[in-house]
């Protein structure tokens, strides 16, 4: 999917998705729109402010696993694959990877297409001699890679505990979507965070700077630039917690006051005290995230954590179906 462009701070043709994502959101109760719409440009650039706060422990903590697991990697992956990346960003922890696979090829995708063409362009002045295809896209659906790689061994790159943003039943349907998209035989270098405890948790999504807080209100920002949204920006607050029961962190924009609004021609009105549900970011047990890998068609191969558990990096294959038991 395209992400239109803005000129002249008027929103021309909006995303058809986003639209729709944004108006069944507003209408259904409870409030929600998915957390994939965050990720304009201004949103992306929020989210990398985000990983470098000293409360957000998953990107240095998995930063410092891709370094360490490097050898072993290699050597489970052999070198000549090509990576392909979901939800690529500015591909902070790609260089690592590159560095120790040295791929045929490499496949950012990512929905926000201005910030993925930066940063491919940041990785192909560093890898001059590799191959870098950028494809803008909603992973979360199959997708025909490009020609070029279609014959070649596959490992799939899924940093940051992203998968955590999905209800299990949507995380299932993602992880299946990747076995398609890259084809049995394929591996996959996936990212997980840990349950721990909420004192740590609840930080890591609510910091002390509120650069979390621009994060999350900035969907609001694009709901008024892109679907001619008069959505009072400032009648709004960012709101983190755990949900202990469902082992996830939630994020929400809650009302502080009565707030009337349109979206693209349509009228919404929110009581003080309501809230958008906006982001859940799930943690998985080891037990967990070997299920959830196995049911969305991924065989385990291999799992790596820090010392104190806060955080995996787990290595699964295609591997052929074959019929129970």
């Amino acid at each position: 999917m395209l992400k239109p462009e803005i000129e002249d701070g008027q929103a021309s043709l909006a995303d058809p998705q986003f639209r729709a994502d944004v108006l069944a959101g507003l209408a259904r109760r409870p409030r929600a729109i998915p957390a994939r719409w965050f990720y304009d440009h201004r949103g992306s650039q929020l989210f990398e402010e985000i990983t470098a706060l000293p409360e957000y422990y998953p990107t240095r903590t998995e930063t410092a696993l891709l370094q360490s697991l490097c050898p072993e990697l290699r050597e489970l992956t052999g070198e000549g694959r090509a990576v392909v990346e979901f939800g690529s960003g500015s591909s902070t922890k790609t260089p690592i990877l590159l560095d120790c696979v040295h791929p045929s090829a490499y496949v950012p995708i990512d929905i926000s297409g201005d910030f993925l063409r930066e940063s491919a362009r940041d990785l192909a002045q560093r890898f001059p001699d590799l191959l870098i295809l950028p494809f803008e896209a909603d992973f979360t659906r199959p997708l025909t890679l490009p020609r070029t790689i279609a014959d070649a061994p596959k490992l799939g790159f899924f940093p940051g505990s992203t998968i955590g943003n999905l209800i299990p039943l949507a995380a299932i349907d993602l992880l299946r979507a990747m076995r398609a998209s890259l084809g049995e035989g394929a591996m996959l270098l996936i990212g997980m965070d840990r349950i721990k405890d909420e004192d740590v948790l609840v930080p890591a999504y609510d910091d002390a700077q509120g650069v979390t807080a621009a994060f999350n209100l900035n969907l609001l920002a694009r709901i008024n630039r892109e679907l001619d949204g008069t959505v009072p920006v400032d009648a709004f607050a960012h709101k983190a917690v755990w949900n202990d029961d469902r082992a996830r962190v939630e994020m929400h924009l809650e009302a502080r006051r009565d707030a009337a609004f349109e979206v693209d021609g349509r009228a919404f009105d929110i009581a003080a005290g309501e809230t958008i549900h906006t982001e859940n970011s799930h943690k998985y047990g080891p037990r967990d995230a070997r299920i959830l890998l196995r049911a969305g068609g991924w065989t385990p191969v291999r799992e790596w954590t820090d010392a104190d558990g806060k955080f995996a990096v787990i290595l699964a294959e295609a591997q052929a179906e074959r019929p129970a038991p």
